[in-house]
């Protein structure tokens, strides 16, 4: 079985679980907020920060999430969990997949019908879905770099234009502050991704807190993006729907050289596209992993997930907006429970019956 490294598993922490949340999420937060958007994510980010190390601290026992849950309560009752925690990461899979299509289509291909130009994205999901999950420490390989390139390009490109005055004064957000929580729950189920990692990391000695510094390094990343983001629009950043495509093009040289931020945009594109999938693929582990990959187990639930989740795209078409409220208002409660709550419970769980 293919195993991920340390190297690759701090290139997913630091760099491509940041990129997903660099489109939407700004303005959203400038819209609750103001220019206090950086302390949400702050708080997140700690708050996340120590379930990742928890859940890094389990992966020392060397064993998947199911055998540590039939160790502890017997295989039907670990079945029953997984079962619960794979709704649950279909069910975060469907926020960044609406923000991701509005985006390619907005961005890239804004003369074509949204579904036209996301569809082909679930050619690529089926494919990515139905290889074990530890196959993508190659690819985090790649993309880890990538995703540096694309954000260290977007920032030299809009630092320029930034007036950081506009971040203060601080405290000018309110009790907005707290809605902006909510509504950044969404993003930030991280944590709750690597427990379908247990089992398959190359655990060294260091890793659990080597893996919590990188991941928070990734969090000064995207706090840094944020305050180059509303330092550029300042009250105007509420507009600005997806962030990453529009600090970049007020840079002086592009009325000379053309919009070379796309180079950038491109990169994390592609690093966001791979990321779109890892809840849906997460979700398809928790199967997988009590019933195993025989006859071609994996491919037809792949395919299966995959062309529910085209139809639900198709059926939420331009209800971007009404998904969010949902999401983030009357259900908010259960990313805290699934992301905050439950992957450091696995601390407690036996690694066999002796």
């Amino acid at each position: 079985m293919n195993r991920i490294s340390p190297r690759q598993l701090y290139f997913f922490l630091a760099c491509v679980l940041p990129a997903g949340k660099l489109v939407t999420l700004p303005s959203l937060l400038a819209r609750d907020a103001k220019n206090d958007l950086l302390l949400p994510v702050l708080i997140g980010y700690l708050i996340e920060a120590a379930v990742v190390f928890a859940v890094l601290l389990t992966a020392k026992k060397n064993c998947s999430l199911y055998e540590l849950l039939k160790a502890t309560f017997g295989k039907i009752a670990a079945i029953a969990i997984l079962c619960v925690l794979s709704l649950f990461f279909f069910y975060a899979a469907l926020l960044p997949l609406l923000e991701q299509r509005l985006f390619v289509q907005s961005v890239f291909y804004d003369t074509l019908p949204s579904l036209a130009a996301f569809a082909p994205f679930f050619l690529f999901a089926v494919y990515l879905c139905a290889k074990p999950f530890s196959s993508q420490g190659r690819v985090w390989d790649i993309l880890g770099p990538l995703a540096i390139v694309g954000l260290v390009g977007i920032l030299i490109l809009s630092v320029g234009e930034a007036d950081f005055g506009e971040l203060l004064p601080i405290g000018g957000g309110g009790a907005g502050v707290w809605k902006a929580l909510g509504t950044l729950s969404g993003w930030f189920f991280d944590g709750a991704v690597l427990l379908m990692l247990l089992g398959k990391i190359d655990y060294r000695a260091g890793t659990a807190w080597k893996g919590t510094l990188w991941y928070l390094a990734g969090g000064l990343g995207v706090l840094l993006f944020l305050a180059v983001f509303y330092s550029v629009f300042g009250g105007l950043a509420v507009n600005q729907t997806f962030a990453i495509a529009k600090t970049s093009k007020y840079f002086s040289g592009i009325t000379v050289l053309g919009r070379i931020d796309y180079l950038f945009i491109f990169a994390l594109s592609l690093v966001m596209a791979f990321l779109c999938a890892v809840p849906l693929q997460a979700g398809l582990e928790c199967y997988l992993e009590p019933f195993g990959r025989e006859h071609h187990l994996a491919t037809l639930l792949s395919v299966a997930v995959n062309a529910l989740f085209l139809v639900l795209l198709y059926l939420l078409e331009n209800r971007f907006g009404e998904v969010l409220r949902f999401l983030t208002g009357p259900v908010v409660w259960i990313f805290p429970i699934f992301c905050v709550l439950l992957p450091p419970l696995a601390l407690l769980l036996r690694r066999d019956h002796a």
